[in-house]
C-alpha cells in the first residue's frame, strides 16, 4: 500500500515537471506548444509554438479566457487584462490571433531579457582586452514580421 502511494507521488511530480502549466506541452526538440479544445466540439484551436513554457501558457490563458470568460481556470490570473476593445468575434481564427499575439509578445520579452542577462554576464566576466562572445538569438517563426524589421537593402 505504501509503495503504491509513493509511486503515485513520483508520477505526479514527474507530470508536474513535464507539464508545468495547463494547456501546453513540450515537443521532443524543446519547443513549447499550446492548444485548446473548442467548447462543444472535438476540434482544437492551435495557439502556436514558443521557446518558453510561460509564453505558451500565456497564449493558452488568453484563449481560455475568451472561450470561457472570467470563471476560467488560468495559469496566470493576475496577467489577464480586461481589454476595453474586447474580442467581439469569438471565432477560432480571432481567438488564435489574439492568443498568438500575447504568446509572441511574452516570448519576445523573455528572449530579450535572457539576451540582456547573458550579455551582461559575458561583459562582467570578460577582461578589458578580450571581447565578449556574441550571443545570437533565433527569431520566432510564429511572429508576423513588422515593416521596421524587414531589410529594405535587398
Amino acid at each position: 500500500m505504501v509503495s503504491m502511494m509513493e509511486g503515485e507521488k513520483r508520477k505526479q511530480r514527474q507530470h508536474q515537471q513535464d507539464k508545468p502549466y495547463r494547456g501546453i506541452r513540450m515537443r521532443k526538440w524543446g519547443k513549447w506548444v499550446a492548444e485548446i479544445r473548442e467548447p462543444n466540439k472535438r476540434s482544437r484551436i492551435w495557439l502556436g509554438s514558443y521557446s518558453s513554457p510561460v509564453a505558451a501558457a500565456r497564449a493558452y490563458d488568453t484563449a481560455v479566457f475568451y472561450l470561457r470568460g472570467p470563471t476560467a481556470r488560468l495559469n496566470f490570473p493576475e496577467c489577464i487584462v480586461n481589454d476595453d476593445r474586447e474580442l467581439h468575434d469569438l471565432s477560432a481564427a480571432s481567438i488564435r490571433k489574439k492568443a498568438t499575439e500575447v504568446g509572441a509578445r511574452v516570448d519576445a520579452l523573455q528572449t530579450a531579457a535572457l539576451h540582456n542577462n547573458s550579455c551582461a554576464s559575458a561583459e562582467s566576466n570578460s577582461n578589458s582586452n578580450i571581447n565578449p562572445r556574441r550571443v545570437t538569438i533565433k527569431p520566432d517563426l510564429n511572429e508576423y514580421p513588422s515593416p521596421e524589421s524587414c531589410d529594405e537593402d535587398n
